[in-house]
């Protein structure tokens, strides 16, 4: 079994939690990502997995084993790091093949797991190129190869993806849900990136100030967010916030998304245009309601300075409360 379990998990650096009695249990094979904004405490969780940060308190289990004192070479994971970690002046074999190396393989099992791996990860031909003679997305597969080889029980993965060019971003996202489906493993997976997150989790994990937001489904998240932080994180652009008395919807905050703002509903509004964006297919308006900057996404042609008269369907509307930003019921 390769499922992980955070029970009661907390970090204090200089005084100030950082995690805050976080509780999470990720199953075995799941692909699971944890994001947030920098500094939210996504990578520490994932650092304190690996045991390359202690715990203040809390407890952590892989499988069945308590590892909160086991060092990180014996926690039986591999780590890929968003910087690759390469050696340079080893040629990609030997990267692939140090992990086994150190741990005194027989040379033959080692050959194995290195052709197995590049096979999977098609770098047979770059096998005896240096890393300097890499793509960045050839680098990151090298990366991946050295933790595949390892066969271990969970594969963590701090922002794997940022150093990349957007193209190469979407083809390694692919690869790496495919490699998963491959192996039939365990994976944690950060990262700051909604698309990311929505397009490659089983479960998404929502962190903001070193605490759980929510944890369901990227579907749930999108459709049923738990409150006005998820709501307004998960969603490109994000989701509108508006004053429910200005809806004629009561002492809410009110959420709609920029999508759902013409929906031919019951609540009308006209609203004067001050920016807009080309986004391929898309074009986005944007202008207030009250004091808040809203969006929509439109088919239909506008210009800044003009009116657009919104019509929004009062099932597309969320509620939340003004003073906790919870969801009402």
């Amino acid at each position: 079994m390769s499922n992980v379990i955070l029970k009661n998990l907390v970090k204090v650096y200089d005084k100030k939690r950082v995690i805050n009695n976080i509780n999470l249990e990720i199953k075995d094979k799941e692909f699971i990502v944890l994001v947030g904004a920098s500094g939210c405490g996504k990578s520490t969780v994932l650092r304190m997995i690996a045991g390359l940060e202690d715990i203040t308190d809390g407890e952590i289990y892989i499988g069945d084993k308590k590892v909160n004192d086991v060092h990180p070479k014996d926690r039986d994971i591999a780590f890929v790091f968003q910087s690759y970690a390469l050696y340079p002046h080893m040629t990609v074999r030997e990267n692939i093949a140090f992990g086994l190396k150190m741990r005194k393989v027989d040379k033959k099992t080692i050959d194995e797991k290195v052709k197995q791996a590049a096979e999977i990860l098609d770098l047979n031909e770059y096998l005896d190129r240096k890393p300097k003679q890499l793509s960045g997305g050839q680098r990151q597969r090298v990366a991946l190869g050295r933790a595949i080889v390892r066969n271990p029980k969970v594969f963590l993965m701090d922002e794997p993806l940022s150093n990349l060019d957007a193209k190469l971003r979407v083809q390694m996202r692919s690869e790496i849900k495919k490699l998963h489906e491959r192996l039939q493993t365990t994976f944690i997976y950060v990262t700051h990136d909604q698309t990311e997150a929505l397009t490659m989790g089983d479960r998404i994990v929502v962190f903001n100030n070193g605490v759980i937001q929510q944890v369901d489904t990227p579907e749930n998240i999108y459709n049923n967010p738990a409150n006005t932080f998820v709501a307004g994180f998960i969603g490109a652009p994000q989701m509108n916030f508006i004053d429910g008395n200005l809806l004629g919807l009561g002492d809410y905050t009110v959420g709609v998304r920029p999508e759902k703002m013409i929906s031919g509903g019951e609540i009308k509004l006209t609203v004067d245009i001050d920016m807009t964006e080309l986004l391929g297919s898309e074009k986005i308006a944007y202008f207030n309601i009250g004091d808040k900057k809203c969006s929509a996404k439109l088919d239909a042609d506008f210009q800044i300075g003009k009116t657009l008269d919104l019509s929004i369907n009062k099932n597309d509307v969320y509620l939340f409360d003004k003073q906790t930003g919870d969801r009402a019921e």
